[in-house]
């Protein structure tokens, strides 16, 4: 039976009920970590803040599942001694580190008599009571220096369910690391002996990340970048496996046996008016062997097929394109699509996949409304392959040194309303984690860094390709975007 509707007009409450700070089960001999030019900038960005539904059995009392949680918790903290400790500044050089002192995380346990697991998996919307779960709301990474570096919420719901949000400074980890920790914590939990996917903690000799430069802050401390009182829409779009392949296929159809695709995949032109467009663009035939670029007699460019478009790929450019038109955009105005790269296995040498703290950069992609509109879904998506393929070590050491010539935060947010910012991924682990319930019935985010433009990719609870796509975005784009037939099309629920 589908959950009753909630009044929209009121957030249901979600009580706190104790708060406990836990620190490691073994005294941390960590040495500092010193910020490096992956974690700096987020200093001005909020905690991280994910977490998972679970459907507890009732054979389960919730007193002792608590107790469990905790020492779990406390375990799981001392292989990862950084998530215990505090931020803290060098006074004489003005470099930033992690102390791993075991100060302690927050270990909150709060109730929602309101809410049962189908309000939360009910609807494709994102309800603002989900805020609830998690705390340190809206809080910016380099409170950190005072405040615990981690917090996690256990909410049990009134049909039994459990929600348990994590809440982690983003100066501290990126995604990978996050879901590292979130797997290791439910690991222990269901009393697995030997955690395999311990965390990397080595100073690499030559790791490109780190940096001598000092990040001046403006007094007092960092502001997030994006205007926290805008109003926003958000929803999670589902893409079944069918539809992603789908779509992966529309991106990558062959146009004639030759092997040579039109850039128009994947909408209707007109190629007279393509040409009125672009007529000062220079035509072109794509290399092939020996092949000169050449000019086609019907005004139309075509491209050799040269790579395969990944699915991850094709949705980003589905929605890229999507967003764009629902913004109804000059067709000038430039748009910038951005993806977080991860560095660790770009870098040589290379860093460990489990490397601990950030090691992300941001890739801006860049076209004018108008060539979104014409090109289609196929150029943006090769747009994004390019960009992504030419990402490495010396364009990871490229933007350090940029970033070091003028030392600042990150950037975040969409300053000039073109703008998309892609986050997290599907390849994450998210419902890989078992407290001893069974696997997740559902991911979701807090509040923390969202704004018009913002988006999260998630894996789906089905598995095999599927992809949840968490979207925020202005409520009168979102309503034009649900509206976009090419995009809907491909949308389960």
């Amino acid at each position: 039976m589908p959950a009753a509707p909630l009044n929209s007009s009121s957030t249901p409450p979600v009580t706190l009920l104790s708060k406990r700070n836990v620190v490691p089960d073994q005294p941390s001999t960590m040495a500092d970590l010193k910020l490096s030019a992956s974690d700096l900038p987020m200093l001005s960005c909020h905690y991280i803040q994910k977490g998972a539904l679970f459907s507890r059995p009732a054979s389960s009392p919730s007193s002792a599942s608590l107790l469990l949680l905790q020492s779990s918790l406390a375990h799981t903290l001392s292989l990862f001694p950084p998530l215990a400790g505090r931020l803290s500044t060098d006074p004489a050089t003005g470099h930033v580190y992690i102390t791993s002192n075991d100060a302690g995380t927050d270990f909150i346990h709060a109730s929602a008599p309101g809410l049962s697991a189908a309000h939360i998996l009910g609807s494709g919307r994102a309800p603002d009571f989900v805020n609830g779960f998690f705390s340190h709301d809206r809080t910016v990474s380099y409170h950190g220096h005072n405040l615990p570096l981690l917090a996690v919420q256990v909410t049990e719901l009134t049909d039994g369910a459990v929600f348990i949000g994590c809440s982690v400074n983003h100066a501290v980890c990126d995604g990978t690391s996050f879901w590292n920790f979130y797997n290791a914590f439910a690991r222990v939990a269901r009393g697995v002996k030997r955690i395999p996917c311990l965390p990397d903690f080595t100073r690499y000799g030559d790791n490109p990340l780190m940096s001598s430069a000092v990040l001046r802050l403006p007094r007092g401390w960092p502001c997030v970048t994006f205007d926290k009182t805008a109003p926003f829409s958000e929803r999670i779009f589902r893409f079944s496996r069918e539809a992603v392949l789908k779509l992966k296929a529309v991106v990558n159809e062959k146009k004639d046996s030759a092997g040579w695709i039109g850039v128009g995949v994947g909408y209707e032109f007109d190629p007279v008016e393509m040409m009125g467009k672009q007529r000062n663009d220079p035509f072109y035939y794509s290399k092939n062997s020996n092949q000169q670029n050449k000019l086609l007699s019907n005004g139309v460019v075509l491209e050799e097929k040269e790579m395969e478009i990944s699915s991850f790929q094709s949705l980003c450019a589905l929605v890229w394109r999507a967003v764009a038109r629902a913004r109804n955009l000059s067709l000038t105005k430039t748009t910038t699509f951005r993806m977080a790269v991860n560095c660790r296995h770009r870098v040589e040498p290379k860093m460990d996949p489990l490397y601990f703290r950030n090691a992300i950069q941001s890739i801006p992609c860049h076209a004018t409304a108008g060539k979104v509109a014409s090109r289609g879904m196929r150029w943006l998506a090769e747009r994004l392959n390019e960009s992504v393929s030419a990402y490495d070590d010396a364009k990871v050491r490229s933007v350090v040194k940029d970033w070091e010539a003028s030392p600042r935060c990150f950037p975040l947010g969409n300053l000039d309303g073109a703008s998309m910012t892609m986050g997290s991924s599907p390849r994450f682990p998210m419902y890989d984690n078992d407290f001893g319930w069974g696997r997740p019935l559902a991911v979701r985010s807090g509040r923390a860094n969202k704004f018009d433009g913002k988006m999260s990719a998630f894996p789906g609870r089905e598995g095999g390709g599927t992809v949840d796509l968490e979207i925020v975005l202005a409520p009168e784009t979102m309503a034009a975007i649900e509206a976009d037939r090419e995009f809907m099309q491909y949308v389960s629920s």
